[in-house]
């Protein structure tokens, strides 16, 4: 009797983790990072249609793959990247979600030092993403390869890189969505702002809420401001703060929807541009 209660015990608890939530349209597999000294884990999620099509898709490149499309490998919840996706049937994209480096994080996702927290490397992680990633992404799917139809997104950390990552290589990622981005790490994003020699044609999609600290609505307009001043059309920005919004999975879950259908134009649209 008292192993059956043990056992009974046991698959309680068995019941009671997360369970595997990813679809079947999501796949892994590792890549040397040499620029990190690491290797790094990728997630690749696929249109439905990707087996049965001859088409190619525009890909987005986003960080934390951890917490994209698996409840069973989620920190404090997933966005439900490929639930979206698979719903939004016009914007078939391919998504390649890169895992962070657990204790490595804050230094790969950082584009320069904090006094306490250290960090840095971002220019290292983001050279991983062009020079081996990207190539490999490109080689091996059916994918438009070009700026227009590439993107970068990531949230807190993982929105500062992106917004550094579109600035600084706006030749491989031509629109960027920038989620409660960690602009308060380092000053110094915003004298690289300042100081870039900013593409036009770049898209940006900010996401920041009210209840996120006092520093990030007022950091979001100061970036807003510097690329106006910078020459970048209003047109191409496209910033929402939401009241009440608060610093965590549920609130990027809830508007990752509008944010691809804002950076992404439709299939028909993409498939018109590579004709031109």
């Amino acid at each position: 009797m008292k192993y059956i209660c043990l056992l009974l015990l046991l698959l309680i608890s068995l019941s009671a983790l997360p369970q595997s939530t990813a679809s079947k349209n999501v796949s892994s597999f590792s890549i040397g990072a040499p620029q990190l000294d690491t290797i790094k884990k990728i997630w690749v999620y696929l249109p439905e249609a990707y087996q049965t099509s001859k088409e190619h898709y525009g890909v987005l490149y986003m960080h934390d793959a951890q917490n994209l499309f698996d409840a069973e490998t989620s920190f404090l919840g997933e966005w439900k990247v490929d639930e979206v996706l698979d719903s939004l049937e016009a914007q078939e994209i391919i998504v390649v979600g890169i895992e962070h480096g657990n204790e490595k994080r804050i230094a790969e996702l950082t584009p320069f030092p904090h006094e306490t927290h250290g960090g840095g490397e971002a220019a290292a992680y983001v050279d991983f993403i062009r020079e081996n990633l990207k190539p490999h992404i490109d080689s091996t799917y059916r994918t438009l390869p070009e700026a227009g139809n590439t993107g970068i997104m990531g949230s807190s950390l993982g929105g500062l890189v992106s917004f550094y990552a579109a600035v600084k290589h706006p030749e491989t990622f031509g629109h960027a969505g920038v989620f409660s981005p960690s602009f308060w790490f380092s000053e110094e994003i915003f004298r690289f702002t300042e100081e870039a020699d900013l593409d036009p044609s770049l898209r940006f999609y900010f996401l920041g809420g009210t209840e996120e600290g006092e520093q990030m609505v007022p950091d979001l307009q100061r970036i807003k401001d510097l690329l106006l001043k910078k020459g970048l059309p209003q047109k191409n920005m496209h910033i929402k703060i939401v009241e009440g919004g608060q610093h965590n999975e549920e609130f990027w879950s809830e508007h990752f929807p509008e944010a691809i259908q804002w950076l992404f134009p439709l299939k028909s649209q993409i498939i018109l541009q590579l004709k031109k």
